[in-house]
């Protein structure tokens, strides 16, 4: 193991393996089936530019692999026993503020504080672990999420601010924003998203049915930025809602047209009219949870370690 995770830690290796662990048992009928696994709830935040999404990959280059990695070097787990698994699989280039995602330790962290520390201390800075905590055993932080709110954002100018080439979409054309926001409001509500979601696995043999709770256009020229809420979100469907409400504030289209191809539930009509807007421009600005999925488990002693830290 690298001694600057240590160092980071301010003890040596058997020092801090005394400290972090603890034999205080929350974990009955955890991830590994027996009552001696500990689980732990992560909030992270990342740039996405340079990863090839959220989903692990073999030859590393995503987000979860970056942090299984640094999980790997502080736990000595392997990656079997940790067990990630996150709220979202963001596409490569796109961007979160508040992923969550959660993992499996066979024993007991007793400082939050040092564990957090070190994680952000071996991960690169393009990727954060905002907050940690003890978890339910039964917490899922994608099945039990209820509900996500993504921003896409757009930046409308005849040149392009080169400081925001990572995070936002380049549109020249002057937007009629009242059409945008009329158009956006045919989202909302329970819908069959079919035409929206583009094929994946997830989607074969799906019922593609989900509900858009609130979907707002904030214009802060050059700026503009879609704020879309809803209880899940298929393979680039916010990008696919974006892209056709720009074609609507060009024009092109009118608000009307998002009625019609919603019902239509053929994804090669949406393909006719325009395209599916690039990653760069989306944000994973939160997952949600009932509270009931947040408390700390029952048998977890915040005498001897914290339940939630954050920064």
């Amino acid at each position: 193991m690298d001694m600057g995770i240590w160092q980071i830690m301010g003890a040596d290796d058997d020092e801090l393996l005394g400290k972090i662990h603890c034999g205080e048992d929350f974990g009955k009928e955890g991830e590994h089936g027996t009552s001696s696994s500990w689980k732990w709830r992560l909030v992270i935040a990342y740039d996405g530019t340079q990863y090839l999404g959220w989903q692990w990959q073999p030859k590393g280059g995503s987000v979860q692999y970056m942090i299984e990695d640094a999980l790997m070097k502080v736990t000595r787990c392997t990656r079997k026993d940790l067990l990630v698994v996150a709220a979202s699989r963001t596409d490569a280039g796109v961007h979160a503020w508040g992923q969550v995602a959660h993992f499996v330790t066979p024993f007991c962290f007793e400082r939050l504080d040092r564990l957090h520390l070190s994680l952000n201390g071996i991960l690169p800075q393009d990727i954060r672990i905002r907050e940690i905590a003890a978890a339910q055993p039964n917490f899922h932080a994608r099945y039990y999420a209820h509900k996500k709110m993504y921003h896409y954002t757009v930046y409308v100018a005849a040149v392009m601010d080169p400081c925001q080439r990572f995070y936002a979409w380049h549109v020249r054309e002057s937007l009629n924003i009242g059409a945008m926001t009329e158009a956006a409001q045919f989202f909302v509500g329970v819908h069959d998203f079919t035409t929206f979601a583009n094929s994946s696995k997830d989607s074969v043999q799906r019922d593609l049915a989900r509900e858009i709770l609130s979907f707002n256009i904030v214009d802060e020229a050059p700026i503009l930025r879609f704020e879309v809420e809803g209880t899940g979100f298929f393979y680039k469907q916010v990008r696919n809602m974006v892209s056709l409400l720009l074609e609507v504030g060009k024009g092109i289209l009118p608000p009307r047209s998002v009625c019609d191809l919603l019902a239509s539930h053929d994804r090669t009509k949406l393909a006719r009219v325009c395209v599916t807007a690039p990653p760069q421009g989306l944000c994973l600005i939160s997952v949600s949870y009932d509270e009931i999925f947040l408390a700390a488990p029952r048998k977890f002693h915040l005498e001897s370690t914290h339940h939630l830290h954050h920064v």
